[in-house]
């Protein structure tokens, strides 16, 4: 078991000091042009031996990618370093979207989320030195920008799963390591500091985190060993940073909400939609009903939906542009030990833990009323997609300049304890206790203010001028008649504080599990594995909480006046969104439609200025309302896992063929329970027999309980075919678990209580039921196949070519479901709608190439050529039906189907999924310079909204250039400059379907200039 043996180490010191001279000497042999032929023959053999023991930077972090696929019996895709901080990128997503399959999803310009194969982050398990870890954002995925790359060592992703692997990824597992320092074996000191310089923050007016930001590490790694045996090892790694995430925006209502509606479009029909006969909203009638727009619910005489046939066109309550001022700030601690106290036991202990602080400060600019039709101008001019996209549109609007003051406060804490002990040389085994927990906290001030007919003086105003848009230059770009949205006196009306506490989250998973390992000495089972393991994940949510003050221009026009003057800001950003459209984009025009001007700039406010200033007025202290651990917004999940598992390790021949691999097969059962808090009642039988229903005066919120449970077993099989040295043949079939989000495993159910006198059926006593998680949602599953030809020609050069095919069982579903709730001890049936498992089967199948060379046999400086390829293709039949728009059932007591639902807009496929992922890498290293070119491709995908995941949201193609040189100054210093979208690549999403383009996201690109020394 020990790894630190002194002789060794001392020999391969002295080995590594003769290599080290003799390229020193190979580098000057090859910078003299008049070698003979025979000499540069000599070199290259010295070269090709030295490569063999002395390799660095990108050449020895792309060899370690090759060896990391070639020695593992799973399909494994990774990298290793090995040197922390050599991985090629500035965060852990970064690194992981080099991985031949994985695709990133970005947020404030950086990688955040991985998607494996096509398949979302829910589909995938992370875990950080084989432990699993939590976030903070209510899923199964891992927010990898609160992780920093400079303290990892090793990143991997395990495609194929093996009995031994914790459970929860069907697309794959993501595998996190710190570095051991006793396997380490060397003393180090390292320090790492880097200048961040964003481009698009210089255009920023003394913004938040200032031009130019800061990320530093320091590490240390040594080893001590005592004339008694023992072996003690210590790694310890800070990480300060200090960065600014610049962010400008194109923005529009979204559909996680009820914001966005299918409007009707028929020109004959006057009494609702864009062609109404008064002005309104277009999804009210005049006569009728309200909040209604096209009807999907099936009209049983017909066997189609209401509104089956008429045109229609999606519109949001509002769009406009969003200007944003960030700063992004993380201290994180990294900490290994391990400790040998004698040759047959290891003992190991690790810490993680990340605090990160993002704030920003918005400015908004808003048209408010984009709903609203007015009459002979909106119908007219509304120019509509055949998926109901709108592209044009004309009417009259309330201009609003609104901004927030938002604050992310997550932290992270990983920590465990390894223990293993050899009884025999044959037999191994281990206990581990593990413990993750992230919390996450938002708060944010909401500041709007609105056009009024008159401004702050009382002078004659255009309360809702004429504005008109288009999608011309590829954004929306307004048109606004005889209105300056740069004059903040006319933003004169509706002065409203909003002060929120949106989030307060916990996330805890501890876990204990116990392994052995068996090694056998003769017979085709050379191996056996097997083990326990329980762990306890909770999720506790509190919900939100508002607070909300305003005054108006009728009452308050002093004091508007007043607080306008004092709090009008000069607009922080010039260029602002420049490069995503072309010209103005605002156009102001008179009456008469006469161009007078244009800006791509806005009125802007103080948020603090305004809030202080309103609140003193109003008599108000400030403060961020208390959430409470017991309310009706509270979501408290425990979901308790006991898994257990055996797996045999196998080598034999099949017709003087070598085979190996592992078969296994894993256990594991869930229980899940869901607390919740709602208002107790009475239910009473007056003497007329009617019945009434009140809430208990006085009374804490009572308690209330669901649950559900689950046992599955996930057999599996990985085999190796050694055809040659170089070759080798893969295969694997396995059945992987996914389960469903923690956040969406609650149990809100809330209601108001009908308060008619006459109620006779107990039935009747409650109405406007609403249902919010399902605590019995099942996992969704499926069967893998894999084979993969892989090919390992040198150190440097790699072909691997692999197929997949998964069969999924289960889908997701939006069902109208009654369900029987007990209030004051009866049993009263509430129905509702509620995103469930399906029983559906689907499909996804897809190969991935991956290639990797060295074109050392090139002349001269040509040598340092090297180049990494990899493309991911899937394709799958699977439905995710848009809970609002979609197809979806409505199900009695006993879960059959009464009724449906018939959408209008298609399907999603898996969240997350790409058809296509594409990631290149050019390098060039020779001597002390190393430098890589690299480009990442991923194609559309459906994105879930983490406030409601039921809802379709596509995120555009989005492909981004990479770049990193270094130079060694000197045996101890290298010098970096490292750069991410070097081209300034936006984020563009679609709302509902693929052609409705909702926001924009520009971030430009981000550069660091780096100086690392090593001792």
């Amino acid at each position: 078991m020990r790894d630190n043996n002194k002789d060794a180490r001392d020999v391969m010191a002295n080995e590594k000091t003769f290599k080290k001279s003799l390229l020193v000497s190979a580098i000057a042999a090859v910078t003299y042009v008049g070698a003979a032929q025979a000499q540069d023959a000599a070199i290259a053999e010295s070269d090709q031996a030295l490569e063999e023991v002395v390799v660095t930077g990108t050449r020895a972090t792309i060899q370690t990618t090759i060896d990391i696929k070639r020695n593992s019996t799973t399909i494994v895709d990774g990298m290793s370093a090995n040197e922390i901080g050599d991985l090629p990128a500035l965060s852990i997503g970064e690194a992981l979207e080099n991985v031949t399959g994985a695709g990133s999803h970005r947020e404030n310009g950086g990688a955040t989320e991985i998607s494996i194969r096509g398949m979302g982050p829910y589909l995938s398990a992370t875990t950080i030195n084989g432990r699993s870890a939590t976030n903070g954002s209510g899923d199964r995925s891992v927010n990898f920008s609160q992780f920093p790359s400079e303290l990892m060592n090793k990143i991997a992703i395990y495609k194929t799963q093996d009995a031994s692997l914790i459970e929860g990824g069907v697309a794959g597992l993501i595998a996190l390591e710190t570095l051991k320092p006793l396997e380490y074996g060397e003393q180090r000191i390292q320090i790492d500091a880097k200048a961040n310089i964003n481009p698009n923050q210089f255009n920023v007016e003394d913004s938040m985190a200032g031009d130019m930001g800061f990320r530093g590490s320091a590490s240390y790694v040594d080893q001590f060993e005592f004339d008694n045996g023992m072996a003690f090892g210590v790694s310890l790694g800070v990480e300060r940073s200090d960065i600014s995430q610049p962010e400008s925006e194109m923005r529009s209502s979204s559909p996680s909400g009820t914001s966005l509606w299918a409007c009707l479009n028929d020109p004959s029909n006057t009494n609702e939609g864009f062609y109404r006969g008064s002005a309104g909203d277009c999804e009210d009638q005049i006569d009728g009903s309200s909040n209604q727009g096209y009807q999907t619910a099936v009209d049983p005489e017909t066997g189609k939906a209401i509104s089956d046939g008429t045109p229609f066109a999606f519109v949001g309550s509002s769009n406009g542009y969003r200007q944003n001022d960030t700063s992004d700030k993380r201290d994180a601690v990294f900490v290994a030990l391990q400790f040998q106290p004698n040759d047959k036991t290891d003992i190991n202990f690790d810490l993680q833990q990340s605090e990160r602080i993002q704030a920003e400060q918005r400015h908004d600019l808003n048209f408010a009323n984009m709903k609203r039709a007015t009459p002979g101008v909106t119908g007219d001019s509304l120019v509509v997609t055949d998926s109901g996209a709108v592209t044009e549109w004309a009417g009259e609007t309330a201009i609003e300049s609104n901004s927030e003051v938002y604050e992310r406060a997550e932290d992270y804490l990983g920590y465990g304890l390894n223990v293993a002990y050899a009884f025999t040389d044959n037999l191994t085994v281990s206990a581990d206790y593990s413990f993750s927990e992230t919390t996450r906290e938002e708060t944010q001030i909401l500041l709007r203010t609105q056009s009024d007919s008159k401004d702050i003086y009382g002078d004659s105003s255009n309360y809702r001028p004429l504005v008109s848009w288009d999608f011309d230059s590829g954004i929306r770009q307004y048109t606004v008649t005889d209105f300056d949205v740069t004059d903040h006196t006319l933003f004169s009306d509706s002065y409203r504080i909003r002060v929120d506490n949106d989030v307060d989250r916990r996330n805890t998973n501890e876990a204990f599990r116990t392994d052995f390992d068996l090694t056998l000495d003769h017979g085709f089972i050379t191996g056996v594995k097997g083990g326990l393991r329980f762990s306890e994940l909770e999720y506790v949510d509190l919900g939100a909480a508002r607070d909300e003050y305003s005054i108006s221009l009728g009452s308050d026009q002093e004091k508007i006046a007043e607080i306008n003057q004092a709090c009008a800001l000069e607009f922080a950003e010039s260029d602002f969104l420049a490069k995503e459209g072309s010209g103005h984009l605002i156009t102001n025009v008179d009456e008469d439609g006469n161009v007078t001007g244009g800006t791509n700039s806005w009125a802007t406010f103080d948020t603090n200025c305004v809030a202080d200033m309103l609140l003193t007025h109003l008599g108000e202290d400030f403060a961020y309302p208390e959430l409470e651990s017991k309310s009706g917004g509270t979501t408290d999940v425990t979901e308790t896992t006991t898994a257990a598992y055996v797996m045999a390790d196998f080598d034999t021949s099949v017709s003087n063929l070598p085979v190996r691999g592992n078969f296994g097969v894993r256990v594991v059962q869930t229980e899940v329970e869901s607390v919740a808090y709602r208002t107790p009642y009475t239910i009473t039988t007056n003497d007329d027999g009617t019945l009434s229903i009140d809430d208990v005066e006085g009374a804490e919120l009572e308690r209330v309980s669901a649950g559900g449970d689950y046992t599955e077993v996930l057999p599996s099989l990985n085999v190796i075919a050694d055809i040659r040295d170089d070759l080798m043949l893969r295969g694997a079939i396995y059945r992987g678990m996914s389960r469903p989000d923690p956040s969406n495993l609650g149990y809100s159910r809330t209601f108001e209580t009908n308060g008619s006198d006459e109620i006779t059926d107990i039935a009747d006593l409650l109405e406007d039921v609403n249902g919010d998680g399902n605590p019995n949602m099942q996992p969704l599953m499926s069967w893998s196949f894999d084979t993969a030809l892989e090919w390992y020609p040198n150190d440097d050069t790699m072909l691997a070519f692999g197929l997949y095919h998964k069969r999924f069982q289960g889908g997701f579903e939006t069902a109208h479901v009654t369900e029987m709730l007990t209030v004051d001890g009866q049993q009263i049936p509430a129905s509702f709608d509620i995103t469930r498992t399906t029983e559906d089967t689907s499909a996804l199948s897809g190969f991935e190439v991956t290639g990797t060379h060295r074109f050392s046999y090139l002349p001269g400086y040509l040598s340092g050529l090297g180049a990494k390829v990899s493309y991911n293709y899937a394709d799958s039949d699977f439905e995710f039906e848009d809970s609002l728009y979609g197809d979806s059932v409505v199900l009695d007591e006993s879960g059959n189907v009464t009724s449906e639902k018939q959408g209008i807009i298609a399907p999603g496929n898996l969240p997350g999924f790409s058809e296509n992922v594409f990631s290149g890498q050019l390098y060039y290293q020779i001597g002390d310079l190393d430098t890589s070119l690299i480009y990442k491709y991923r194609s559309e995908y459906f994105q879930p909204y983490t406030t409601n995941g039921t809802r379709l949201r596509y995120v555009g193609d989005v492909g981004v250039w990479e770049m990193k040189a270094s130079y060694q100054l000197t045996d101890a210093v290298k010098l970096s400059l490292e750069a991410i979208n070097l081209f300034d690549e936006p984020k563009k999403q679609y709302f509902f379907t693929r052609d409705n383009l909702g926001e924009v996201n520009s971030y430009g690109p981000r550069v660091f200039l780096g100086l690392k020394a090593k001792f």
